[in-house]
């Protein structure tokens, strides 16, 4: 039987494709940093040429600052199509002090790999790559018609994806979407990413007098930036950890009782989240449980502040200016757009006088609900349940993945999200690592995943 080859292969290879994933992830492929940006273009290379290797036709498509890569197989006529996303380019690995080995020189203990890159995203979606090899080397060809989108600017905001997808649609046309750029629920507990929150990003500035004054002279005659900053801030949420921004929740999808039952079933525990932050105590909005607040409720939190003085000792300076960085997570039902025009509203009825306010909006990106009784969602099931000898638990996340709505708005497909990294992988921070054993589950999962989608009817 082809899948029974196509599992010795990938056992038999397993030496081999981590010695390629750790060949990729020395290309220091940072894309926010310019001095690398011939690295980001050796990355794409090298995943062209490993499509290109298995037979796929792949090629590298220039944008305005870092390339593309795309691949398709399209040997399986009426079979589905999968498009499987991913990104090359990874974060900075500043600060440096912190690593306890080299971030681009891929070092192995206790079962980890550690380097930047390793889980964010270069390891995750290296084991698509291999999954569909296996099936090309040893399984006679694919089980489904699968296309390749790799992008290199994942980390900086991906606006030439925007822009290549908008414009390829009938290139890009699908009937399943796969990234893999989340995390499993918990070592030994896989998870499929069913829910992810939206993001609405801003930059509050506030403008007093023309200049800096001496808080003696000034102080009681002129408006201070920094206090009319902190009267705003404090607004726009509650004691109760609720936003008092007017509208905020009209359009909130509510929790279903299936998803508050299934989470409340996970083995989650308040104490030692709670003890593993060291933090005083939790804090959210009322009536919901921790994974509820992470998951499925909106958020509002301040990221920066500046203005006035901050160094040593005392300077009795009356700032002119003062500003801050602020986003709200959405969940579904909520409208970036409408969000920020809500904000804007409130700032006109709570800024104090004698200041003026500008608010620019930095980042927005609608939340995503993926219908988890579609033909695809199951054969997921059954795929990371074969790749790790267990049933994956249904999960929401916290963070955005722009793209995915990007996916469903350009080509109408949902997003399968088949994480296979930890919690605990520190990806964007020092000592990034992931786990061997779940790198080789999730090219299993991925094989397998391919041969599950052959047999569901769309």
């Amino acid at each position: 039987m082809a899948l029974e080859k196509v599992d010795a292969y990938l056992e038999s290879h397993r030496a081999k494709f981590e010695d390629q994933l750790k060949d990729l992830i020395r290309i220091p492929s940072v894309s926010a940093q310019p001095d690398h940006d011939a690295d980001t273009r050796k990355a794409a290379a090298f995943v062209r040429d490993d499509l290109a290797a298995m037979g796929l036709k792949a090629e590298i498509i220039p944008t305005k600052r870092h390339p593309i890569v795309y691949a398709e197989w399209l040997g399986a006529p009426g079979k589905p199509t999968v498009l499987v996303y991913g990104h090359y380019d990874v974060q900075p690995a500043e600060p440096l002090e912190p690593w306890l080995s080299p971030p681009f020189e891929p070092t192995v203990r206790d079962g980890n790999l550690y380097a930047r890159g390793a889980t964010d995203d270069k390891g995750q979606m290296f084991t698509h790559l291999k999954a569909a090899e296996a099936w090309l080397k040893a399984g006679g060809g694919l089980p489904v018609n699968v296309k390749y989108l790799i992008e290199g600017e994942e980390e900086i905001g991906g606006a030439n994806l925007e822009e290549y997808v908008a414009a390829n649609r009938e290139r890009l046309k699908c009937d399943y979407a796969v990234i893999s750029d989340t995390s499993q629920f918990a070592p030994g507990q896989p998870a499929i990413t069913y829910g992810l929150k939206g993001l609405a990003y801003f930059e509050l500035n506030v403008k007093g007098a023309n200049r800096d004054l001496h808080s003696g002279t000034f102080g009681g005659a002129v408006q201070n930036p920094l206090n009319a900053l902190a009267t705003i801030l404090a607004s726009l949420k509650g004691p109760d950890g609720k936003i008092q921004i007017a509208g905020f929740y009209d359009s909130v999808k509510p929790l279903e009782d299936w998803e508050r039952a299934e989470f409340a079933k996970l083995p989650f525990s308040e104490g030692a989240f709670q003890a593993d932050l060291d933090a005083p105590a939790l804090f959210g909005e009322e009536g919901y449980t921790t994974l509820e607040r992470k998951w499925a409720r909106p958020t509002c939190d301040v990221h920066g502040l500046w203005g006035g003085y901050a160094g040593p000792g005392p300077k009795t300076v009356l700032p002119c200016k003062a500003g801050a960085k602020l986003s709200f997570r959405l969940v579904p039902g909520q409208d970036p757009a409408a969000v920020d025009r809500q904000l804007r509203a409130h700032l006109a009825e709570v800024t104090p006088p004698g200041v003026t306010v500008e608010l620019t909006t930095l980042q927005g990106a609608p939340a995503v609900l993926v219908n988890v009784q579609t033909p695809g969602f199951r054969a997921a099931v059954r795929a990371v349940e074969a790749g790790f000898g267990t049933k994956p638990v249904f999960i929401r996340e916290g963070g955005s993945i722009p793209v995915v709505g990007l996916l469903k708005d350009q080509l109408g497909v949902d997003t399968l999200l088949l994480g296979w990294g930890q919690n605990d992988d520190n990806l964007h921070g020092p000592n990034e690592k992931f786990s061997l054993a779940d790198f080789h589950r999730g090219i299993k999962a991925g094989a397998h995943l391919l041969h599950e989608l052959a047999l569901e009817t769309i």
